[in-house]
């Protein structure tokens, strides 16, 4: 005799079969939006392989595969655990940002990384919101181009939000975080492998990697020069990390060579397109570290841990969005008129329309810029606007399909709403001291 579970899984299958039948009965293959729409997911999928899995987010599986790998559970929890001190677990995590400059997809890797080995919901929360939303560099061209009052409430709300929000987050779930922390601290700690001054030059070295492969250009004199310099600076910290794979970690000496030699040739053969030397950098990563014995094996066995577990739904996650919101500048199968007219004016509802659709769309780092200026062009009050910067960069479409698996449904649709009340309120207030 069936159970009651039993029953409602089978329905639930049948519902899910019925439902597949229908949208492709009702397919409409004769619409051009519809077209139109699977073009759009599939260059905006596109675009997305080639400009920031090789370059963000690798490296942040890396590195994040190193944090599950190499650094102490009772480390973790000392810093960012229930008994850490709040002042500092909540201070560094909110400003994670400054230094990571990544979007909301690339720090989903190092949030898993950080909350599987002990780190509590606020502080984790707390970085998962700082670390795409308060890019210095982000704020620094928000107040060039919006407005100096834009950049400033930017800044200001998003380090603010961060703390608030995770604070929040580990009341709302104190219950379930107190069983966490209380099985955590039953599970013996390992005793560390190597001084803590080697494990900081270690991620010292992967964080340069990923802050500096991305660093965009500038009009501004400092970032100018760093992103002149940049690849130099990549070349320089890689080279630091082959040391420390050397030296550490036991990993051949002769491989780590013909690593060296490869990318060498790749940057002689094609100076003008780093992205191959990058590549082939990685590709000699996985070679050395796949398979190998001790500390560098299971370097490799957490990162690919964390790899097929976000990459298929970043991916997912990326062709929905879309599908059904298009690029900028090209429709998807939501008409661009429909989210224009919602996020026009200043008022409350369309103040709500711009921190929803901003956590639903996937925004690049620096890219939401430009488009809540063209959307101001088009009428958007300056209220909506800051909805959009507060919301849009730290919530997506495929992060939320991540964040779900990492802290569970509940969990993730909490921090979502928190998200967008906050940005809405922080809109409204922006609305009424600086009105269009």
């Amino acid at each position: 005799m069936t159970t009651l579970s039993e029953r409602r899984s089978e329905w639930c299958r049948a519902a899910v079969l019925a439902g597949a039948f229908l949208a492709i009965w009702w397919m409409p293959l004769e619409s051009p939006r519809f077209h139109a729409g699977l073009g759009e997911a599939l260059e905006l999928t596109r675009w997305y392989a080639r400009e920031h899995v090789v370059l963000c987010l690798l490296p942040a599986f890396f590195i994040a595969g190193a944090i599950a790998a190499f650094v102490s559970q009772g480390s973790v929890m000392k810093y960012l655990g229930a008994g850490a001190n709040r002042v500092a677990a909540y201070g560094v995590a909110s400003v994670a940002g400054t230094i990571l400059a990544v979007c909301s997809c690339t720090v989903l890797p190092l949030f898993a990384g950080i909350h599987r080995m002990g780190a509590g919901l606020g502080p984790a929360t707390a970085f998962l919101y700082s670390g795409p939303a308060i890019s210095a560099l982000a704020i620094v061209m928000s107040a060039k181009v919006l407005g100096v009052e834009m950049g400033l409430a930017r800044g200001i709300g998003a380090v603010v939000f961060a703390i608030v929000i995770g604070l929040l987050m580990a009341w709302i779930f104190r219950r379930s975080e107190r069983e966490r922390d209380q099985a955590s601290m039953q599970l013996p700690d390992a005793e560390p492998s190597r001084p803590l001054w080697q494990n900081a030059l270690f991620f010292a070295a992967m964080v340069s990697i990923l802050v500096f492969a991305n660093w965009g250009d500038s009009e501004q004199a400092f970032f100018a020069t760093v992103f002149r310099w940049k690849w130099w600076i990549v070349a320089v910290s890689a080279a630091g990390l082959a040391l420390m794979l050397a030296g550490w970690f036991g990993v051949r000496r002769g491989r780590l060579v013909l690593v060296g030699l490869a990318v060498a040739a790749g940057w002689a053969v094609r100076p003008e397109q780093p992205l191959l030397s990058f590549s082939i950098g990685l590709g000699g990563l996985v070679w050395l570290t796949a398979g190998a014995p001790g500390e560098a094996g299971e370097w490799w066995r957490q990162t690919w841990s964390f790899t097929k577990q976000v990459m298929p739904l970043l991916l997912g996650g990326v062709f929905v969005a879309g599908l059904l919101l298009g690029r900028p500048g090209h429709e998807g199968w939501i008409p661009s008129e429909w989210i224009e007219s919602a996020l026009g004016g200043n008022g409350p509802l369309a103040t709500f329309a711009a921190s929803f659709a901003g956590a639903l769309m996937y925004f690049a780092t620096l890219t939401e810029i430009p488009i809540v200026e063209g959307l101001q062009g088009s009428g958007m009050g300056n209220g909506p606007a800051l909805a959009l910067l507060l919301a849009g960069p730290a919530l997506s479409l495929p992060n939320m399909l991540v964040i779900r698996t990492v802290i569970g449904t509940r969990k993730t649709l909490t921090y979502v709403a928190l998200v967008v009340i906050f940005s809405t309120l922080a809109g409204l207030l922006l609305g009424q001291l600086l009105p269009s």
